[in-house]
């Protein structure tokens, strides 16, 4: 019995760290969900491991679908956990945010949230 605990012990230990090492969303401004007064200069995402740049992106897409940012994704040179895109000014609407990176552990994530 004291071997079969050990050993899930030592399972369990193993799947926390293996999730832990994803690059998962960890914020954003504006927030998933919100509604905002003031439309965004740029939307930031914050992820919990560091990004590849070269393989790590973010878009904001409005409600038909049509890319709504100025297409300048980039990783923050200051954190590597943060990526950023310009948007210019946006009309009244629902947007998207969609996510791509690529964590330096080498692990893919992508997600989507929005904003109004």
């Amino acid at each position: 019995m004291r071997g079969l605990r050990g050993f899930l012990t030592c399972v369990l230990v193993g799947l926390a760290a293996t999730a832990g090492a994803h690059g998962l969303l960890d914020r954003a401004d504006p927030r998933p969900g919100s509604r905002v007064r003031t439309p965004p200069t740029h939307v930031s995402v914050w992820f919990t491991e560091r990004l590849e740049p070269a393989y790590s992106s973010v878009q904001v897409v409005n409600d038909k679908g049509q890319r709504a940012d100025a297409d300048d994704s980039r990783v923050d040179a200051s954190d590597a956990r943060q990526l950023r895109v310009s948007v210019p000014p946006l009309a009244a609407g629902t947007y998207k945010v969609l996510w791509r990176v690529l964590s330096v552990d080498g692990h893919l994530t992508e997600g989507e949230f929005t904003f109004r």
